[in-house]
């Protein structure tokens, strides 16, 4: 039989849409195939092409049949984690459900971190584990964990199968879930008693999932009166999160702004959605965003705000988050709208068919002559981005800075080149100084901010997408997490690249030691700390460990820039090595911040473009 160890988050719909129908099942003519075979038809009947993942005792029986199939490429990493990790940017990447596995108890708890990761950023990963015996589960047999139960808050579903039976259908109704809706991880965990007997393979007709109903279209009269009051404000923002990436709604998004002028603020998960150089883009909002798209939401009459949920990093102090704004708010999930902030008009539905069905209506009344004036609105906004546009203090004589390493990586970059990036101010710097100009080319930890995100990430981008250039814009903090992948990389033909941004600390924290602690800069170095009080921080040739040894070491090619006459040389050594990965250890000075920022726990009205400086809006009574 097959336990659901966690209902699905509703997505109430409206109206439901009908079933997925899937392959039939044969009846009396099935094969009878072991469990593991079963998993392994299952996920080629699913699409899947490629699983990240490491054998271990319970899973082992699928790794067998794993061998023989023509359908899967099976990329064994070093660390459950990065097999996480790769699939969640396999599925950024192509718009695909990435698949990972991973064995019993430790192999299934490696995988937490990045099922959390794609839990918070609605990335659809299919996560398999070994489990096991059904007859040893709950005697704390070796290797026994109740994965089910963990993972409980952090999948959308996930099942428990002991029946080998079951195994096509869960598979299908796995991927189905994952990738529908508002997608999310799901988890499938087997018994390796199920692994091992056989059964009729007979795959489901239809997906039978109680509780589980796609959303269907939008409500007319909710579009309707979305569009009389985009039509009527005077100060509206588009404000548009991942959910129209996921929705693959670019298009249509693009469309609207340009119909109406409607100026749109692109969060740090929907970069690339419209082209950052796009005269209505105002750039990105929220805690390190543009002064023009913080202060555009703040001062907005109103927002509407599509496949985003105000989370606090956009918001700012919530209670005094854009005061005088209505608000529509359009979400696949309902269990999003109202969560954060009231809506004014609250409405359920694909990002994609909201914005055509509001482009309808839109065009509908500008032929009756019924169209917003934003002019003086935009003279403010032109005055703001004008004023405070994104830039950086030069670094000092002789060094690199972050920025300008990240900024030129970008400008040198092939055409189509997807980043992934992973936490901290490179994070920031690469959102900030790379030019995305269409969707699924920036990747990163948005939602659950993983150090150690970027090199699994972008190798699974790699895997997805051969032909495209990969660059993994990481931290030296974060590169030394999940480094080991590189092995991965290397032996598997991944030729992605990988920029150190080396400032020898865990800079965001370091930067606010900087601002909040007084300069206390606690456990936030990387290299050798002072020989004793008082000491001069040692300069940066105290290298532990040598990254570019370190990258020779794991059968990548590894350079080191130092000389800012030195950096578009480099940088394009690294663009034309494609046979193997590449590591820059890009050595950078260690005091730039990242600006703008919106300090947490505190307003969005308290923005400073830099150092002690707040903007002025000339506008007192705002």
């Amino acid at each position: 039989m097959t336990e659901y160890a966690t209902a699905d988050r509703a997505e109430q719909a409206e109206t439901a849409a009908p079933p997925t129908v899937l392959e039939p099942g044969t009846g009396d003519t099935a094969p009878r195939l072991t469990g593991a075979q079963a998993l392994i038809r299952a996920l080629e009947e699913a699409g899947a092409d490629t699983v990240f993942g490491i054998p271990g005792g319970a899973v082992l029986p699928a790794y067998d049949p794993l061998m023989d199939s023509v359908k899967l490429r099976h990329i064994l990493v070093r660390h459950e984690q990065g097999a996480g990790h790769a699939a969640t940017g396999y599925a950024q990447a192509t718009g695909k459900v990435g698949v990972c596995m991973a064995t019993s108890g430790p192999g299934a708890t490696n995988l937490v971190t990045a099922i959390a990761d794609a839990y918070m950023d609605s990335v659809p990963i299919v996560a398999v584990t070994g489990q096991v015996p059904s007859s040893s589960i709950g005697t704390d047999s070796f290797q026994e964990a109740d994965i089910c139960g963990i993972t409980v808050p952090i999948t959308k579903h996930n099942y428990l199968v002991t029946d080998p039976a079951d195994i096509p259908r869960v598979i299908a109704e796995a991927f189905h879930v994952a990738s529908t809706g508002r997608p999310g991880p799901v988890l499938v965990d087997i018994t390796k008693d199920a692994l091992q007997r056989p059964a009729a393979y007979c795959p489901p007709q239809r997906t039978e999932l109680p509780g589980y109903q796609r959303v269907g279209r939008p409500h007319e009269r909710q579009i309707r009166q979305a569009a009389e009051l985009l039509l009527a404000a005077e100060r509206p923002v588009l404000y548009v999160g991942g959910g129209v990436v996921k929705a693959g709604a670019a298009d249509e998004l693009r469309s609207l702004v340009e119909l109406t002028g409607v100026p749109v603020v692109t969060t740090l998960m929907a970069l690339g959605t419209i082209p950052a150089g796009h005269p209505r883009c105002l750039g990105m909002p929220g805690m390190h965003g543009t002064v023009a798209a913080v202060t555009a939401l703040q001062k907005a009459d109103l927002i509407f705000a599509l496949g985003a949920r105000f989370d606090d990093r956009v918001t700012g102090k919530l209670d005094s988050f854009a005061p005088h704004a209505r608000i529509v708010h359009a979400d696949v999930d309902p269990a999003e709208i109202g969560k954060n902030r009231a809506a004014d008009v609250p409405i359920v539905g694909d990002a994609r068919e909201v914005l055509e069905a509001l482009l309808h209506v839109v065009r509908s009344e500008r032929e009756a002559g019924n169209h917003g004036d934003y002019t003086a609105w935009w003279e403010r906004l032109d005055d703001w981005r004008t004023r405070y546009p994104l830039g950086y203090e030069p670094a000092p004589e002789g060094r690199l800075s972050p920025q300008q390493v990240i900024e030129r990586i970008g400008r040198l970059a092939p055409e189509g080149t997807v980043f992934a990036a992973g936490v901290g101010q490179h994070q920031m710097w690469a959102s900030q100084f790379l030019r995305f100009e269409e969707p699924r080319h920036w990747l990163n930890s948005g939602g659950a901010g993983t150090m150690g995100y970027a090199v699994p990430a972008a190798m699974g981008a790699k895997a997805g997408r051969p032909d495209a250039t990969v660059w993994a814009v990481d931290g030296d903090g974060c590169f030394q997490m999940t480094n080991q992948e590189l092995t991965t990389c290397a032996l598997n033909n991944i030729p992605i690249k990988v920029a150190v941004i080396n400032n020898g600390a865990l800079g965001m924290v370091r930067q606010w030691q900087t601002l909040f602690y007084d300069q206390r800069y606690s456990h936030t170095a990387l290299h050798r700390p002072p020989a004793a009080s008082g000491a001069a921080a040692p300069v940066h040739g105290t290298r532990v460990p040598d990254f570019v040894k370190l990258a020779e070491a794991m059968g990548c090619v590894g350079l080191r820039c130092e000389d800012p006459s030195d950096l578009d040389a480099v940088i394009r050594k690294a663009n034309a090595v494609d046979d193997r990965p590449v590591v820059v250890d890009f050595i950078v000075h260690q005091d730039a911040m990242v600006w703008p920022m919106v300090a947490a726990g505190t307003s969005n009205d308290e923005i400073r473009s830099a150092l002690g400086v707040r903007p002025d809006f000339g506008d007192v009574a705002d």
